[in-house]
């Protein structure tokens, strides 16, 4: 398998997207946040001990894939046209998973976008809730599918069947 930020001499380069064509992309990253059953619900209510804990991570999320570039030395920096964050809540397992999307139209994927997005989320909730609880735990975080680009579509294989 050849590796595309890797040159001849094995260091590490940008990869050229100069002749790439432009196409409508998108990925969809995911990531968990597990807490104690006391925090859970206080957050889940809305009591954050900084406030409004969701939207303050949703903002952070949406932030930290527009500067996805800024963070990963070897990213390029892509026009997005969308990044949203959703939350679902597991009350048995004192569990939030963070859903994230990016889309772009561009000559190269949002893959790093996306789970940037869910990550700087994760950190965010932690930070906001540390306060209460500093043994909250953050991931595991993965991409579940991308479209667009020379490589296609890809969709996360069930965990169960890998």
């Amino acid at each position: 398998m050849k590796l595309t930020h890797v040159d001849k001499t094995g260091k590490a380069r940008m990869v050229d997207i100069t002749e790439k064509k432009k196409t409508e992309r998108k990925a969809i990253a995911t990531g968990k946040v597990t807490m104690s059953k006391k925090t859970y619900e206080r957050i889940k209510k809305g009591q954050g001990p900084k406030g409004d804990v969701f939207t303050t991570a949703k903002i952070a999320g949406i932030q930290g894939a527009k500067k996805t570039h800024e963070l990963i030395p070897l990213c390029h920096p892509i026009p997005l046209t969308h990044v949203d964050l959703s939350y679902t809540f597991n009350d048995r397992s004192h569990t939030i998973t963070i859903t994230g999307t990016a889309k772009t139209q561009a000559q190269t994927g949002v893959e790093m976008e996306a789970l940037t997005s869910v990550i700087i989320a994760a950190l965010t909730i932690y930070d906001m809730c540390k306060a209460v609880e500093k043994g909250i735990e953050l991931g595991p975080f993965y991409l579940l599918e991308k479209s667009g680009g020379k490589s296609g579509q890809y969709v996360r294989p069930n965990k169960d069947t890998r």
